[in-house]
């Protein structure tokens, strides 16, 4: 095993129905896929970096012929397939336990279905978490979960989601995000005191001191307004993590080397102007930036090397995150 410090690398894999469904476009329900230009160029850029990642499948993709075929060439390329709820709902937090045990277990099923090994790592959509969805992950067997985000950011995120969405006063979207609450979290990995052997939480990483985003899409903003200051800020929070000794858990979406004319209906999306080359140049960059300064593995991977060194946290201090 590397000496150097650990970060890793995850792709929730979000089809373009899911954020038009978040987003409240009723255009979702045709089911658009944005899958067969994405995951190539993604596996593209993860071979050239020699780059080991983690994949959340939302699992009513994985019954698609698209979806399974993305499922068969991210497992072929050797990276870990991890569950990312079966409907994509950013609003897991209303959900009853027996919704939710119903939720992961059916994405469970389509994720082994389409030909993956048994998920023992979760993402809730929209960074939403719950006490019992905690409880019920622990009680199926997974060993991580990688849903918090760290930051104060959620109600900024959700002004703009409502000021754009055509439905955004719909159940379930007025909470989107979480609130100013979120900063207090951990921005380093703890363990879940749940279960009969715990649980480990992978936070996606948020910027040292400020807890503002360092994600593909936040990256991509920034990039829109000025690629210099998009580089000089990620290159600051490494600098922070390394300091702070947090070992970065950076988060991608299809969108990072997708162009506006490839997600139709997307505009409203951070960083959609920006053109898919200098997409993939620039997530080149951030991981080229990365692996010189980190050993740079999957999700579960990373949860597994920290896992003997974590804090005990009580999963009675959690309410609703997401």
């Amino acid at each position: 095993m590397s000496a150097r410090p650990v970060a890793s690398v995850s792709l929730d894999l979000d089809n373009l129905w899911a954020y038009l469904k978040t987003h409240g476009d009723p255009a979702w329900e045709r089911r658009p896929t944005f899958l067969p230009a994405a995951v190539p160029r993604l596996l593209e850029v993860f071979g050239e970096h020699r780059l080991t990642s983690t994949v959340f499948v939302v699992g009513a993709d994985a019954e698609r012929e698209d979806g399974a075929a993305a499922i068969g060439a991210i497992t072929a390329a050797g990276h870990e397939v991890a569950n990312h709820s079966f409907g994509h709902e950013p609003w897991l937090h209303r959900y009853s336990r027996a919704e939710l045990e119903v939720e992961v277990a059916k994405a469970e099923e389509a994720i082994v279905g389409a030909g993956a090994p048994r998920p023992t790592g979760f993402r809730g959509p929209g960074f939403s978490v719950t006490r019992d969805l905690l409880e019920v992950l622990a009680d199926r067997g997974y060993r991580y979960d990688a849903t918090t985000l760290p930051t104060w950011i959620g109600p900024l995120a959700r002004a703009y989601h409502n000021r754009t969405a055509p439905n955004a006063g719909e159940p379930g979207r007025d909470d989107l995000f979480g609130g100013f609450s979120m900063v207090r979290g951990p921005n380093t990995p703890y363990r879940w005191r749940i279960g009969a052997t715990g649980l480990t939480e992978l936070p996606v990483t948020t910027m040292p001191l400020l807890r503002t985003p360092i994600h593909g899409s936040y990256l991509l903003q920034l990039h829109q307004a000025s690629p210099r200051l998009a580089r000089g800020y990620f290159r600051t929070a490494l600098v922070l993590c390394r300091v702070r000794g947090v070992s970065p858990s950076l988060l991608l979406h299809p969108t990072d080397v997708l162009g506006a004319a490839e997600a139709p209906g997307m505009e409203f999306f951070p960083g959609m102007s920006v053109p898919s080359g200098q997409k993939v140049a620039l997530l080149g960059w951030v991981l080229a930036e990365l692996r010189r300064h980190f050993d740079v593995v999957g999700t579960g991977d990373h949860a597994a090397r920290v896992g003997a060194r974590l804090r005990d946290r009580d999963v009675s201090r959690v309410r609703r995150c997401g």
